[in-house]
């Protein structure tokens, strides 16, 4: 277990599409470890969501939960829950904008348009099949989460005014 430090807005390994997680990784201790870290990384700095590449690791891995949290005091909590390979589709087309920070772009909150409700499928660690409806705070997250495992930041999602 490690909390590693947080690429920030202009290290242009933010900005690079990751890899997807081979099924040879699955349920390995490496994998395990690469959650772990991002478990305790996202703990120490109070984030909703950490994705893989925020702490300079390609691949296509997310962690995301909230208990708690004093950077969004209103969220809902949330359960921890590990994505890898994840997919979204919009259900619907409902929109909704609302504030986010990024781990990765320190003092910055903007608000962004985002779909409403999403169908998401991913692979846990273990190797299941997540297939699931969100919505909400919860949606959002996934959204930004998925967005740094394309290179797409935060500024890159400001609303128009």
């Amino acid at each position: 277990m490690a909390i590693r430090p947080v690429l920030q807005l202009g290290d242009p390994r933010l900005r690079q599409p990751s890899a997807a997680v081979a099924s040879e990784l699955l349920g390995t201790a490496r994998l395990a470890c690469l959650i772990d870290d991002l478990r305790h990384t996202m703990a120490a700095r109070d984030g909703a969501g950490l994705a893989a590449p925020q702490i300079a690791v390609p691949l296509r891995v997310v962690i995301f939960g909230i208990t708690h949290n004093p950077r969004y005091p209103d969220a809902p909590p949330i359960p921890e829950t590990v994505l890898i390979n994840p997919e979204w589709t919009p259900v619907g087309t409902e929109t909704a904008e609302g504030w986010e920070g990024c781990l990765s772009v320190p003092g910055m909150r903007v608000p962004v348009l985002r779909a409403s409700r999403l169908h998401l499928s991913a692979i846990t660690a273990g190797g299941q099949r997540i297939d699931r409806e969100v919505e909400g705070f919860e949606a959002r997250i996934v959204q930004h989460e998925c967005d740094h495992l394309n290179g797409v930041l935060l500024p890159d999602r400001l609303a128009s005014a």
